[in-house]
């Protein structure tokens, strides 16, 4: 007979008849202190923030993603209280409308915090899904950790702190949400890994619902979850085959009610994602350029106490997606506790996961301190997979984090009941691991302003029910977009043109592009913007902005921060006539043209 121990996955092998029962299981139970170790994560989340509390003016550094969730968070609000479609807007890139479903839409976020954006606006809710995502992924694998694999409350404390707020979690919560929020990702595997037998249809539907919620969180989360599921299931399946053997049947059968469940329930959405209007193909960008440098993972990222901006920056493809960037101890430290407890097949089959995927991140060549040495990397032959082929190669290092969380918690849970000249030196490397790569709150920019003629509804006087408000310049392309914030900071009261999204280049050809199609006038606005001159302005010009216009079904144009000598406002001008200046702001009134011409 084999059984395990309780502090052990590894078998003892008992025989005769007088062989003693197995301890029975240790049963979980909540304590005072696993509510403090929450209210820490919960704590530090916050303080991760504190740039932008109270701070309207400041944004994130990536302040273009952050425009981006804001307008998310403030349509899930919009589709709640107002009973509209949640996977299809038509708040932007008017007249066609935008694919949420096709977006990082955030709905997970977004609809349970529809009461936060409505009494507190679009930015409060930004930050409070920030501390959410952070706080909530870490208590999440505390919780896995204290349940399912370690005694020691301290130990799973340690391992949660570094799976919420490990660089890659922090670097990725400033600016994107869909890969922040992390929090079911350890009760997705703690329902398929459950290693009892019973209950497996009460597991099943559980795990089909956390799916599907997963999706409505972010789907590239799920593609590295099943992923990395399945590598880890393979690895330990080789470590241990009599234990593999017996689990087997059950996991598969909880795999089967999951997906039974969460395909019901995702059926349509995910019609809608890849069938409905404005679906796109293949993304806007050069995914396999998103790549790391494996010296990044010796390197402190730049928001940590021993960061650096300018060395970090080197390594990574952009302040957000500095996913490894483990500093240079904590590698050393995980070689050192897999090679104290190798014996285990959880720690082998975390090992080879941990492996894996940080190699897959170094994309398609191997990249080491900025030399591309042309060896291939693992990624290749991802690179033509279905789905596989759109995630961000960089993004693979974020499955390092929970494996060497883990690890983490294993080696100090090891040695709680040591000796002191065991546990000090233990506890000395994990401190002198850890202590460097402690996160410092996330950098802040300025914000561009929201004029006070959009803020305090001024434009509800020129906008009728059907027509919008253009800002000027028209963003095209993946630029910051004025229509995406001031919709989002406006709790989407008017419908703008263009915005911030991924949608197809044309009804006619899906490939992806950023915003809207570009119309002639948006194109000379920008040309505008980007030299400084203003462009020959003649009659088919004219003609053509009244033709884009009436496309927008625009009522009036606004600029923030307009001055009399600006090349864009002399633009407009020479287009559809003098404008006006307001509060904040230099409008035009293209009403009573576009009526005269038909509009």
């Amino acid at each position: 007979m084999v059984v395990g121990r309780p502090d052990t996955d590894q078998p003892v092998r008992l025989t005769g008849p007088d062989r003693p029962a197995p301890a029975p299981r240790r049963r979980w139970r909540p304590r005072p202190v696993d509510a403090l170790v929450a209210a820490g994560y919960l704590g530090l989340a916050v303080l991760l923030t504190a740039g932008q509390w109270g701070r309207p003016d400041r944004l994130f550094h990536q302040a273009g993603d952050q425009m981006l969730f804001e307008w998310m968070l403030a349509r899930a609000a919009r589709a709640v209280t107002g009973g509209e479609n949640p996977l299809h807007s038509t708040a932007l890139n008017v007249p066609d409308g935008v694919n949420l479903m096709a977006n990082t839409s955030v709905l997970g976020l977004g609809v349970p915090l529809t009461p936060v954006t409505a009494l507190f606006g679009s930015q409060v809710a930004f930050l409070v899904a920030v501390v959410l995502c952070l706080a909530g992924t870490a208590t999440a694998w505390y919780a896995l950790l204290a349940r399912r694999l370690v005694r020691s409350r301290a130990a799973a404390a340690v391992g949660g702190l570094f799976c919420g707020f490990a660089p890659g979690l922090v670097s990725q919560a400033g600016a994107h949400l869909h890969m922040a929020a992390q929090f079911l990702v350890p009760v997705i595997l703690g329902l398929v890994f459950r290693p009892a037998a019973d209950r497996v249809r009460r597991d099943g539907v559980l795990l089909g619902l956390a799916v599907a919620y997963q999706v409505f969180l972010g789907e590239e989360v799920l593609v590295f979850l099943a992923l990395a599921a399945g590598v880890f299931a393979g690895a330990y399946a080789l470590a241990d085959r009599a234990g593999a053997r017996r689990l087997a049947p059950v996991v598969a059968r909880r795999l089967g009610v999951g997906a039974l469940v969460a395909g019901v329930l995702l059926a349509y959405p995910l019609w809608v994602q890849f069938h409905g209007p404005g679906h796109y193909r293949g993304m806007p960008f050069y995914a396999r350029g998103y790549r790391l440098d494996l010296a990044s993972y010796a390197t402190a990222a730049r928001q940590t106490v021993a960061g650096d901006g300018h060395h970090a920056g080197l390594l990574a493809p952009n302040a957000t997606e500095e996913n490894s960037f483990f500093g240079p101890f904590l590698p050393l430290l995980a070689v050192l506790i897999v090679v104290r407890l190798w014996r285990r097949p959880l720690v082998r089959a975390l090992t080879a996961c941990g492996l894996l995927f940080a190699l897959l991140s170094l994309g398609t060549t191997i990249v080491v301190n900025r030399h591309d040495t042309g060896v291939p990397g693992p990624y290749r032959l991802l690179a033509g997979v279905p789905l596989l082929d759109l995630v961000v190669p960089a993004r693979f290092a974020l499955a390092c984090v929970p494996v060497l969380g883990v690890l983490l918690a294993l080696a100090l849970d090891r040695v709680r009941h040591r000796a002191a000249r065991t546990w000090a030196p233990w506890a000395g490397a994990v401190a002198a691991a850890l202590l460097p790569l402690t996160p410092t709150p996330i950098r802040t920019v300025p914000a561009m302003p929201v004029p006070a003629f959009v803020a305090d509804g001024g434009w509800r006087a020129y906008v009728p029910p059907g027509r919008t408000l253009v800002p000027v310049p028209p963003v095209t392309g993946s630029a910051v977009s004025p229509a995406s914030f001031w919709s989002a900071r406006s709790g989407l009261a008017f419908d703008a043109p263009g915005g911030y999204f991924i949608g197809p280049r044309s009804t006619a050809d899906p490939a992806a592009r950023w915003g809207a199609p570009d119309l002639p006038t948006s194109l000379l606005l920008r040309r505008a913007a980007e030299t400084g001159q203003v462009p020959p302005i003649g009659d088919a010009e004219r003609r053509q902005a009244v033709a884009d216009l009436r496309h927008w079904r625009a009522a009036v144009l606004v600029q923030a921060d307009s001055t009399p000598g600006d090349p864009v406002r002399a633009t407009v001008d020479a287009l559809v006539g003098p404008g006006r200046d307001v509060a904040d702001a230099h409008i035009w009134d293209v009403r009573p043209l576009l009526a005269a011409r038909g509009g």
